[in-house]
C-alpha cells in the first residue's frame, strides 16, 4: 500500500470515529434532556452550558464585580500556593472542570519554581475550549507536559494511567456546588479511587454567607449570568434541533437558606410548547421554571463530613475573612 493510500485509509478510520463519538455524545444528551424535562421540576444538567461560547461566558462572570468566588479563591491561591506545593511536591497536577486554567498558573508557576511540576492534566466537557487551553500552556510552560482529558466528570474522570506521583487533585471554583450531596459524594469517591497514599485534593469551597451577597453573585447587573444561562437552550437548539424560543424565557436565581444553595433557573414567559427531536413535544406553562443550575455553599463541618463519605480525610483548611476556603485532603487508609 502506497503512503497516500495509507493516509486516506488512516483519514477514513479518524473519520468514522469522530462521527461515532458524535453520536454517542447526542445520544447521552437526548436521554440527559428526556431524563430531565420529564420531572415535575424540570431540570437540565450544568454541562450544557459549556460549549465554547458558554464557557467564554463563564470567563466573564468571573471577573464581574459581584461574583467574589473567583477574586477570593485567587487571593487564597496566591498566598499559599508556594507553601502547598513544598509541602509534598507534586509532579502531576489534575485539574477537574478546567476551564481557561487562569487560576491553574498561580499552582504550575509554584510546582514549576520548585522544580517538581512535570505533567498537567486539565478535564473539562468543552473539547474546542480545553483544546484551546491546551495550546496556550504548552507555549507559557515548554517543560510541561500538557495531556487534555475532555470527560464528564459527573460520570468519570477520563484520566490517563501511570501519571507521575505524587499527583494533586485540584477541583477549585467551589464547582463541587453545583452536585447535591449523594453526586458530589459519588464525584470525590471517584477520585479517591485513583488517588494513591501521597497524593493530594486541593478542594474549593465557597462558605455560607449573607442571602444579599450571594444572590448577586448569580445576578449581576450586566446580565452576563442570564446571558450564560439561556446559552444553555441556544446548545439544545444547535445540537439536538430543538426549536426553544430562547427569548421567551428569563433568568431568574435565588438562595435557598434552609439547603444553603443557590439554585438558577429559566422561567417560560409564557405558555408554550418545544419540540426536541429523540424528545418529543415539552409543554411549559406560563412562568414555569426549569432548573440549569445548584451552587451549594459550605462551612468547615460540612466539607469535612463530605470528603469523609468519600474516604478522605481534611488535612489542611485555608480560609480568608468568612467568603471562600480551600480544602487539602488525604485518602483515608
Amino acid at each position: 500500500m502506497t503512503r497516500r493510500s495509507t493516509n486516506t485509509a488512516e483519514a477514513a478510520v479518524e473519520r468514522q470515529v469522530t462521527i461515532a463519538l458524535a453520536d454517542d455524545r447526542a445520544s447521552a444528551m437526548v436521554a440527559d434532556v428526556r431524563e430531565g424535562l420529564s420531572r415535575r421540576q424540570k431540570e437540565l444538567p450544568p454541562k450544557y452550558f459549556y460549549d465554547e461560547r458558554g464557557s467564554e461566558l463563564f470567563e466573564k462572570i468571573t471577573r464581574l464585580p459581584e461574583y467574589y468566588l473567583t477574586r477570593a479563591e485567587r487571593a487564597l491561591l496566591t498566598s499559599s500556593a508556594r507553601e502547598i506545593v513544598e509541602a509534598f511536591r507534586p509532579r502531576t497536577l489534575v485539574e477537574l472542570g478546567a476551564g481557561s486554567a487562569a487560576k491553574t498558573r498561580i499552582l504550575l508557576d509554584a510546582m514549576r519554581d520548585a522544580g517538581c511540576g512535570e505533567e498537567y492534566v486539565p478535564v473539562d466537557v468543552s473539547e474546542d475550549f480545553l483544546a484551546s487551553t491546551a495550546r496556550r500552556l504548552r507555549a507559557e510552560y515548554p517543560n510541561l507536559r500538557v495531556t487534555p482529558a475532555v470527560a464528564d466528570i459527573g460520570s468519570s474522570l477520563g484520566l490517563p494511567e501511570r501519571l507521575p506521583g505524587p499527583v494533586l487533585f485540584a477541583f477549585l471554583g467551589s464547582t463541587i456546588g453545583n452536585f447535591d450531596a449523594p453526586s458530589a459524594r459519588a464525584l470525590l469517591g471517584r477520585v479517591r479511587q485513583v488517588m494513591r497514599p501521597f497524593d493530594r485534593l486541593l478542594l474549593g469551597a465557597d462558605l455560607r454567607k449573607k442571602r444579599h451577597v450571594v444572590e448577586a453573585a448569580y445576578n449581576d447587573a450586566r446580565g452576563v449570568t442570564a446571558a450564560f444561562n439561556r446559552n444553555m437552550l441556544r446548545v439544545l437548539n444547535r445540537e439536538l434541533g430543538a426549536d426553544f424560543n430562547v427569548g421567551s424565557f428569563r433568568h431568574r436565581a435565588f438562595y435557598s437558606p434552609e439547603r444553603h444553595r443557590i439554585e438558577m433557573h429559566l422561567v417560560s414567559s409564557r405558555e408554550q410548547v418545544v419540540h426536541i427531536p429523540g424528545v418529543g413535544d415539552v409543554r411549559l406553562a406560563s412562568g414555569e421554571t426549569i432548573r440549569t443550575e445548584i451552587s451549594c455553599k459550605y462551612d468547615r463541618p460540612s466539607v469535612r463530613r463530605l470528603l469523609r463519605a468519600a474516604r478522605l480525610r481534611l488535612q489542611d483548611w485555608i480560609a480568608d475573612d468568612g467568603r471562600f476556603a480551600l480544602a487539602i485532603a488525604s485518602p483515608r487508609l
